[in-house]
């Protein structure tokens, strides 16, 4: 590193979204406790993570981020768990034929408790209180005692998030990932009536397989076939948790977040002299940037030389959330900037957080259309730009929620209350998700084939 960092660098930087902790023994106890701890990921990952961020930059690969808008304690099972892990297999492999290049699996797990607020309190029936800033911060119910942040959440969301990994490393390596497995779980999708329209692609996909085997390249043979690499992320929000988990490298010597692979800043926290940029500054994970409408070329500019100074291939992916019919208003002239900064980032589409609307009956929801309008935006533009569209960034569960509407299951307003378990925003479900993968397949195999007819 060319400067002097040091992990409580930030508390003395401008803090916003964060709890104030009113009992500072109870929280530094609880720091103290964390600090002790094992890490929760290892240093050799996320370098290998990054190596693959860098390949996805180059169109070498490609980047699927998806999980829970926030992880809860009262919803964590290994049926969860396992049902998120499973419709990212298969959104994976089928974006994988699509782009006909290896896909990097990076789960919203094992870490995504916090949420930043468009308010700091919140006020029912006369009564104002905390808001909800997720379980690792305080509760959801609204009363004063289950609003009130309390340090010692934080030890439950690392065991959560330790037993969460535990499982995902042992689903990852341990034949659950079987590529043939895998593969008839998408073709159960595909024989509804609904979703014959991408029957096709999964019969190619089929037809890949059988030519493998009869090569000799199976799952008896090839190791490959069996295990994935899979990695974990969240929003670094809470820099008191993140502090405690940073370990140094025995390796390179520098400092390594050990709360998760990937930490990324909001656009709420992208502050360039804010607490969040300090702390993020100075690890040596991948990270992300949440890039929205109001962040300014000047400021794109500053956050990526805070954040990446030797400009490090896998190190920095910006991901973008303008909102469906937005993109073409943002997304060329930061474009622009990076070009005109030799900046080295991997572009990603968070179609989520810019389609967020109220329906009729109340619920918060997110229009299936209005999703993939942003990822046809997204690699429109980075068409016409001819730069590389390096991943997707969903909130998405592997559960049957009624959350966003749409879809080939053609999910409705009315339909919204049947299974709305968010705690937060709203999610897409398994069928959502998987079908956006299709989807995106498509413009993927498409770009692909442009690509080679210009070349020949």
């Amino acid at each position: 590193m060319t400067r002097v960092w040091n992990k409580s660098d930030w508390r003395n930087k401008p803090r916003i979204q964060m709890p104030v902790y009113t009992d500072e023994v109870a929280l530094n106890a609880v720091e103290a406790q964390l600090a002790k701890y094992p890490p929760l990921v290892f240093a050799g990952e996320t370098r290998t993570l990054k190596a693959q961020l860098a390949a996805a930059s180059r169109g070498e690969a490609f980047l699927l981020q998806g999980g829970d808008c926030a992880e809860s304690f009262s919803d964590f099972s290994a049926d969860a768990i396992r049902d998120t892990f499973k419709v990212m297999l298969q959104m994976a492999m089928v974006l994988t034929y699509g782009a006909k290049v290896p896909v990097v699996k990076v789960g919203r797990m094992a870490g995504q408790f916090a949420k930043p607020r468009s308010a700091p309190t919140e006020t029912k029936d006369g009564i104002e209180l905390p808001s909800y800033r997720g379980d690792i911060i305080n509760e959801l119910d609204f009363t004063e005692g289950a609003r009130s942040p309390d340090p010692a959440k934080m030890l439950q969301a690392y065991t959560q998030s330790a037993a969460t990994l535990n499982l995902l490393r042992a689903f990852s390596t341990g034949g659950y990932a079987d590529v043939h497995q895998v593969h008839s779980w998408t073709m159960g999708f595909t024989k509804g009536d609904n979703a014959a329209k991408y029957r096709d692609m999964a019969d190619r996909i089929s037809d890949a397989l059988d030519f493998m085997k009869a090569a000799g390249v199976d799952s008896d043979r090839a190791h490959t076939l069996q295990t994935v690499d899979f990695y974990t992320s969240h929003e670094s929000l809470l820099l008191e948790y993140e502090e405690a988990l940073c370990r140094i490298d025995s390796t390179s010597g520098r400092p390594v977040a050990g709360s998760g692979h990937l930490l990324w800043i909001g656009d709420r926290t992208r502050q360039p002299d804010g607490a969040h940029v300090e702390y993020l500054s100075g690890v040596q994970n991948p990270i992300g940037l949440k890039c929205g409408p109001t962040t300014t070329a000047e400021d794109l500019k500053v956050l990526m030389a805070k954040l990446n100074p030797e400009n490090e291939a896998g190190r920095l992916t910006l991901i973008a959330r303008f909102g469906a019919g937005s993109v073409g208003d943002h997304l060329p002239r930061l474009i622009k900037t990076v070009q005109e900064e030799g900046a080295n980032v991997l572009w990603s589409c968070d179609p989520m957080h810019g389609n967020t609307i109220k329906s009729a009956t109340g619920y918060k929801t997110r229009p299936f259309d209005s999703v993939l309008r942003e990822v046809q935006e997204f690699f429109g533009i980075h068409k016409a730009e001819g730069t590389i569209p390096g991943g997707v960034h969903f909130e998405m569960t592997g559960q049957d929620v009624t959350e966003c509407t749409g879809g080939v299951r053609a999910v409705t307003e009315e339909d919204l209350s049947d299974r709305y378990h968010t705690a937060c925003d709203p999610r897409l479900n398994a069928s959502q998700s998987l079908e956006l993968a299709f989807l995106i397949a498509e413009e993927l195999s498409s770009a692909r084939k442009e690509m080679q007819a210009k070349a020949g």
